[in-house]
């Protein structure tokens, strides 16, 4: 990508006839330029069906990635769950790469009882397989950046975890990184993220983000819930001016309560500073 794009997560609120299609088309309309395939719940698009996804994105010069699966968790003590998850993620990065995404997010799991150390070796055992059913497609998987304690995906996490793989890059979700212990949301701290990613996994990972920006509410134990950008403490304005001084590129998604107004008014800052 040759610069900074901005979507949102699943089909903008404002489409009329509320299906994909029509959803890919609004956000072209809106001004906007991406779209997160939200496979939360289920892989909800056919394989039978992917092409003309693909081609709707493509006819309205929108790019697409995509969530997997909430019910995730890689470090369950139960073998029937972990391949459960397994599957999920797989099958949302197939399904989102015969559609045209270029990018697969998935949130890792959580520590349970387990020392963060365990947790993480854990993973990485996981994602080589993961990686191995994967081979064949072009896709990039992304353990999300999380905002509760309790969760897998510490910023350092996902960076460890990427450089143990090809294709593999973080999903940098700036609200969670806020989130988890109430800081990371001044521009020195927006300046020090980005550096520590570059300096870890090179100066070509900062021209493929995909980035997850929102107003998030938390507490002692982190996330509780997003909130649009305006009636939070985000400090979105400095970190679209960083993202622009560090000539970040890729895909911004926000994922606000009112999806396409504030990914409307992160790109305005993010020209206008």
């Amino acid at each position: 990508m040759d610069k900074l794009i901005f979507g949102t997560g699943g089909i903008p609120i404002s489409t009329k006839k509320r299906d994909l299609y029509e959803g890919i088309k609004q956000i072209n309309h809106l001004g906007l330029g991406a779209m997160e395939l939200e496979f939360v719940h289920s892989v909800f698009i056919k394989k039978d069906k992917t092409e003309k996804v693909k081609e709707t994105a493509k006819n309205n010069n929108v790019i697409l990635t995509a969530h997997a699966s909430y019910y995730v968790n890689l470090n369950s003590p139960e073998k029937q769950k972990v391949g459960a998850s397994r599957s999920r993620i797989i099958q949302a990065a197939n399904i989102a790469y015969l559609s045209g995404a270029y990018s697969v997010t998935f949130h890792p799991g959580f520590y349970m009882k387990s020392k963060p150390s365990e947790a993480y070796e854990k993973l990485k055992k996981e994602m080589k397989i993961i990686m191995k059913e994967l081979e064949d497609t072009k896709i990039w998987v992304r353990p999300e950046t999380m905002g509760k304690i309790s969760q897998i995906g510490t910023f350092e996490e996902c960076l460890k975890l990427s450089q143990e793989f090809d294709r593999v890059l973080p999903c940098i979700d700036f609200a969670h990184l806020h989130a988890r212990e109430g800081k990371l949301n001044t521009k020195q701290e927006f300046k020090e993220i980005l550096t520590k990613y570059e300096k870890t996994l090179g100066k070509n990972a900062l021209q493929n983000m995909h980035l997850h920006i929102s107003g998030i509410n938390y507490g002692d134990k982190g996330e509780k819930n997003h909130l649009p950008l305006k009636d939070s403490d985000m400090n979105y304005k400095d970190l679209m001016k960083t993202l622009k001084e560090f000539k970040c590129k890729g895909v911004v998604i926000c994922e606000s309560p009112i999806l396409e107004k504030d990914a409307l008014l992160m790109k305005e800052t993010y020209i206008s500073v």
